[in-house]
């Protein structure tokens, strides 16, 4: 069922420490026991299993536990060893593991949405299941009871979700692109803001409290950075991937942040140094550089008699300029620009061979990932997707382990 890998560790790469196989359909969702060699998975096959690692390295299902409906999403609290599940039904089933992870008790369900459940999360302190679905909306229901104590709905799909336990606002993101900023109370909420910047379905969030942070994945195959705690609008935009961002997680430990995509690409980015931001794209009838009316401006086309042109984007200066003034393409990683990127001849002279070295790394996983989850303290990651395969990997070797007080040998 689960095949152990003998890599040896590379430079400045992640290890793949084990594969762990046995699902019939997609893992929706994989997560590290702390302090414990364990997984556990939930997948579309309508299957919860808790994997340990044996004696022998391989890991065998210690719980396998079949559902009603597909499992969707998880959330696992590891002190009072309580586990959440959503399904594609919209229930929320509560489960309590034992002790040695060889038994799981049903406890209670939740009827929580009206469709697939898209993410999960729970507050101990206040005995709240917070969870998004393909209803579009957020309900938060009391452990205690069962009870709903809210909801609130969204134009789109709510696909993704983050919360700030201190402060009792939740961040949702929709497939409209939008992430929405909510404050909770007891059985009412209020929006305090919506943010838009992507282009496509936001696909994963992630809230750092301590820096106050957001960082938005999304199909647009980029990643925002949204300095929330800065008050002054501030975003910086991350483009490195080929396919959609499906999973995103910072170590504040060492101002990293971690992002997998579907096409199985990882990329580890340096988030310890002074970006900038990227400019507004800014917009004119004719170029900025030679003056060339675009192919709209009829009236500039009829008086110097010429053909109108295309209209592109500068991506280091936001003008907007015909193709003839942007020849050039350039990386510009300060800008998170890690690929090659329209530039306007006079900002591709002003870029520096040192402008371009990237500030981030890539890695292959080589399978789908359509979700990632990391034990920080020890430096491990968990991947799984659609070819229904579970990776662990080492990830030390490159998220400054060295840094990282807490990460320790295993």
């Amino acid at each position: 069922m689960a095949a152990e890998i003998h890599s040896r560790p590379q430079s400045r790469r992640p290890v793949l420490l084990s594969k762990v196989e046995g699902h019939q359909d997609a893992v929706s969702a994989a997560l590290l026991i702390p302090k414990e060699d364990g997984v556990i998975t939930a997948g579309e096959d309508r299957t919860i299993r808790v994997w340990l690692k044996r004696d022998s390295g391989q890991y065998w299902p210690s719980i396998y536990h079949t559902m009603a409906s597909p499992c969707s999403a998880m959330a696992y609290h590891h002190d009072s060893r309580r586990i959440f599940v959503g399904q594609d039904n919209g229930a929320i089933m509560e489960f309590h593991i034992s002790e040695d992870f060889n038994k799981m008790n049903f406890v209670k369900t939740y009827p929580a949405h009206q469709n697939r459940v898209s993410a999960i999360t729970f507050c101990l302190a206040s005995e709240w299941l917070i969870s998004t679905g393909h209803d579009k909306c957020i309900s938060w229901m009391c452990t205690r009871s069962g009870s709903m104590l809210g909801r609130h709905y969204f134009t789109s799909w709510a696909s993704c979700l983050q919360y700030d336990y201190e402060t009792q606002h939740a961040f949702v993101g929709d497939y409209s692109g939008q992430i929405t900023l909510l404050k909770l109370e007891q059985n009412t909420c209020s929006v305090i803001t919506t943010l838009k910047g992507h282009e496509g379905s936001i696909t994963s969030l992630w809230w750092d409290p301590v820096q106050r942070l957001l960082f938005s994945g999304a199909s647009d195959h980029s990643i925002i950075m949204w300095d929330i705690g800065g008050r002054k609008g501030r975003t910086l935009l991350l483009q490195g991937h080929h396919d959609k961002v499906q999973a995103i997680c910072y170590i504040q430990l060492t101002r990293q942040l971690v992002s997998c995509s579907a096409d199985g690409g990882i990329a580890v980015w340096n988030m310890d140094i002074s970006r900038e931001e990227a400019p507004q794209w800014l917009e004119s009838d004719s170029c900025q550089k030679c003056e060339q009316p675009f192919f709209w401006n009829i009236k500039q086309m009829w008086d110097t008699k010429t053909i109108g042109l295309r209209q592109h984007h500068c991506r280091k200066c936001g003008q907007a300029v015909c193709g003839k003034c942007s020849t050039k393409r350039s990386s510009y990683p300060i800008m998170g620009f890690e690929f090659q990127v329209r530039v306007c001849d006079s900002c591709f002279e002003s870029i520096k061979d040192e402008d371009r070295t990237s500030l981030a790394t890539f890695h292959e996983g080589k399978h789908n990932i359509s979700h990632m989850s990391m034990d920080i303290s020890r430096g491990l990651m968990v991947t799984c997707g659609s070819d229904r395969i579970v990776k662990i990997w080492d990830m030390t070797p490159v998220v400054g382990c060295s840094l990282a007080t807490g990460f320790s040998s295993r």
